[in-house]
């Protein structure tokens, strides 16, 4: 890195001008004793590495990377990016020795993963961290089975420290039968220090949007509205120092999006012949960017979100928060070459690899998609739901952007008054692109939750933030501002989301399951991240059944260290 890595603890207060200047030296790589086990097929060919049993050695160090054409440092797992794939069975209990080959503290969290409080990683919350030249034992035992994910839970995992983790079922029966499995890790790289690119946000929310409107764009809408709507339009969103074009924070101008920690222009592959049934096991692990994944020539069957079996539905198209998991079939009709393509939710780069019979295949690659704008919808939820023409006249009056000041502070800079609620929405950038879309709607959990009580309270939560200042908080507090949420042990909670910003939120909480509703109260789905849309409000049951201190957050990783972000306690 051009300065540094950082032990930045995401879980602690926003980041203090001591982390921000914090150096960090380059250290030797120091190679973990657990050794590779015999590849199997599926894995030899994606060039991953996969470690089984029950006892596992990981070691954290820097090591030299060049994924641009330009040296950096990133930040390995066992010599790796992305870490290697933990292979473990459900029932098992296992023992994770992590080792800190850094100079500076570091985590790993295993995300998604039921498993004791001072075991799930995350520093200032559950545990002090992993301090230089200390190595901490994780051990819990696997009460699931599915596909998850293990990463920092500090700005390390924006350098590459994150790996698959793969549960497979105790009932060998239970597994579905594939002829390869592969997992798809999507995440983000930059050459930059993720302090530089957090300072660079906090003097301007869209320092890396080079998509911003011009004066030709108002032009455009004269020319669509007339000169009256045109002005409406460019002064709602003038109100709330909102942009129509903020789907991301970080942007392709920074970014090289990569597949299983490979550039696009490297072409990560992985063997498919004609005739096979193949398991792609898509982990977003992007730390700023949503990404929209499809296989062009391929129907995409979603059988499993989070871990968790949903009756099996046929997509062209999914999108992918930071933090979710979707395992999706592929049938593979000839041998032919097929591209896995990711783009960035603000069409600014893609990630992509190839499924082929042999490798040094290649096919076409897709143009990105037009870049759109964010709608009315993504700005006054039901409201502009409910509007005959969507004039932005009529909505205006609508939606009180100030109002947020008045109740939160200057932090939050607009408030949604009614949120939609509505799940059928693929949401922005992907609605009407002429292809099938999954939606949250069409995901339904294969079984009902274990537990079906009533609710025996409410708890709402406004997503809020401050673009132009880039503050991002929940009801207008950051973490450091605000007291702990309290869940009583036993007890079965409905937790409210309202998002109160043009921006998507994936909301993971830690060491509990949320069960997702539907609009009219039903269970839906269960997820341990859910993603929240603009202007949307999600409902979700937890069953407070975990003792300890917990994490809850937007996956985003400077969301989360800007301050969106709570400690939950449950006793």
């Amino acid at each position: 890195m051009n300065k540094s890595t950082t032990n930045l603890p995401l879980s602690s207060l926003e980041l203090s001008r001591r982390h921000l200047l914090k150096i960090a030296g380059a250290g030797m790589f120091v190679a973990g004793s657990t050794a590779a086990m015999q590849l199997p097929a599926w894995a030899e060919s994606s060039g991953s590495t996969v470690l089984t049993g029950t006892e596992f050695d990981l070691d954290v160090a820097p090591m030299p990377v060049n994924f641009t054409g330009k040296d950096s440092v990133g930040t390995v797992v066992n010599g790796l990016l992305p870490g290697p794939i933990l292979k473990v069975k459900e029932g098992d209990t296992v023992t994770i020795r992590v080792t800190n080959n850094l100079p500076e503290m570091t985590t790993i969290h295993w995300h998604g993963i039921i498993l004791d409080a001072e075991m799930d990683g995350v520093p200032g919350i559950s545990f002090p961290g992993i301090e230089p030249g200390e190595t901490f034992v994780h051990t819990f035992t696997l009460e699931q089975h599915g596909t998850y994910w293990y990463h920092a839970h500090t700005l390390h995992e924006q350098t590459g420290s994150y790996g698959a983790l793969i549960v497979e079922p105790k009932d060998a029966s239970a597994e579905l039968k594939v002829d390869r499995d592969y997992p798809i890790i999507l995440s983000d790289w930059t050459d930059e220090n993720p302090i530089d690119v957090y300072m660079n946000l906090k003097k301007l929310g869209g320092y890396y949007n080079y998509q911003r409107l011009t004066v030709g764009d108002f032009v455009d809408d004269v020319s669509v509205l007339g000169i009256g709507d045109a002005i409406s339009k460019r002064l709602l969103w003038n109100k709330t120092r909102m942009s129509p074009t903020d789907f991301s924070d970080v942007s392709g101008s920074t970014y090289t999006y990569l597949m299983n920690g490979t550039s696009p222009n490297a072409n990560w592959t992985g063997l498919a012949k004609a005739g096979e049934r193949v398991r792609l096991r898509f982990i977003g692990a992007g730390t700023a960017s949503y990404f929209d994944v499809r296989i062009p020539g391929l129907k995409l069957t979603v059988i499993s979100t989070d871990g968790q079996d949903v009756h099996p539905v046929e997509v062209d198209e999914f999108r992918i928060g930071a933090g979710e998991t979707y395992d999706v079939i592929v049938e593979i009709p000839d041998d032919k070459a097929y591209t896995i393509f990711a783009q960035s939710m603000d069409r600014t780069g893609y990630a992509r690899g190839t499924l082929s019979p042999r490798a040094g295949m290649q096919a076409a690659i897709p143009e990105l998609d037009a870049a759109v704008l964010l709608e009315p919808v993504d700005m006054m939820g039901a409201m502009a739901q409910k509007s005959a023409d969507g004039a932005m006249k009529g909505m205006m009056g609508a939606r009180k952007p100030n109002h947020a000041t008045s109740e939160y502070g200057p932090g939050t800079d607009m408030r949604v008054d009614f949120p939609r609620t509505n799940l059928d929405d693929p949401g922005p950038g992907l609605r009407n692109n002429g292809r099938r879309v999954l939606t949250y709607a069409d995901l339904k959990s294969v079984h009902a939750p274990p537990d079906t009580r009533k609710p025996s309270r409410e708890i709402e939560m406004h997503l809020t933030g401050n673009m132009e200042r880039f503050i991002w908080s929940i009801d207008g507090l950051k973490l450091n501002e605000a007291k702990p949420l309290h869940f009583p042990l036993g007890e079965r909670i409905r937790v409210i989301l309202h998002n109160d910003s043009t921006m998507s939120h994936p909301m993971h909480l830690h060491g509990m399951w949320s069960d997702v509703e539907s609009p009219d109260g039903q269970f839906q789905v269960r997820k341990h991240t859910v993603s929240v849309q603009p202007a949307q409000s999600i409902s979700m049951l937890v069953t407070v059944d975990a003792e300890g201190r917990w994490a809850f957050h937007c996956h985003l990783l400077y969301h989360m260290a800007a301050g969106m972000f709570r400690e939950v306690v449950v006793a």
